[in-house]
Order: C-alpha cells, then structure tokens, then sequence
C-alpha cells in the first residue's frame, strides 16, 4: 500500500481522526506538488507532531485537485491544493 505521510496540528489532526474534515489544504509548493504530481497513493497518514510516540490516523486517498477549499476547515482565501479523503482506515 503507498501512503502519503503528513503532519498536522492538533485542531486540525482532531477534526480529520473524528471524519469531520474530508479534506487537507496545502499551499501548492514544490514540497507538496513533488509528492503528489504524477504519483498514486492508497491512503494518507497523518501525524498530530514529529514524535514517534505522536498519535497518527490513516485515511482512504480519493485524489487531489487545485482549487478554494472551505475556511471553517482552515483553507485561505487563494487556491490550495486540496487533499481529498475518504473513510478512515486505521
């Protein structure tokens, strides 16, 4: 299984492990674009810190797209890649 690793802070790690939030927002650098740009993946793992120890949770990866995502789930007012997730794995 390919999966893409990212880390998050609590709110937002909290939000996405309760399946409240369905989508990541990444500003579209480099970084983020080399990881996601002609690469597939199963699921996504996100992890709340750098620790080992940090708590993690993996989501079902249904694509990603360009695009306005929604400010309640912390998007800015410019275009974000947007992550879209779908049923929580582990």
């Amino acid at each position: 299984m390919k999966i893409l690793k990212l880390t998050l802070k609590r709110g937002w790690f909290d939000l996405i492990a309760s399946g409240e939030k369905k989508e990541e927002y990444r500003t579209p650098g480099k970084w983020i674009v080399s990881r996601l740009e002609g690469r597939e993946y199963d699921a996504v793992e996100f992890r709340n810190g750098y620790s080992r120890t940090s708590p993690t949770v993996t989501l079902e990866y249904l694509g990603h797209c360009l695009g306005h995502g929604r400010p309640e789930w912390g998007a800015p007012a410019t275009p974000v890649v947007i992550i879209k997730l779908g049923k929580i794995l582990t």
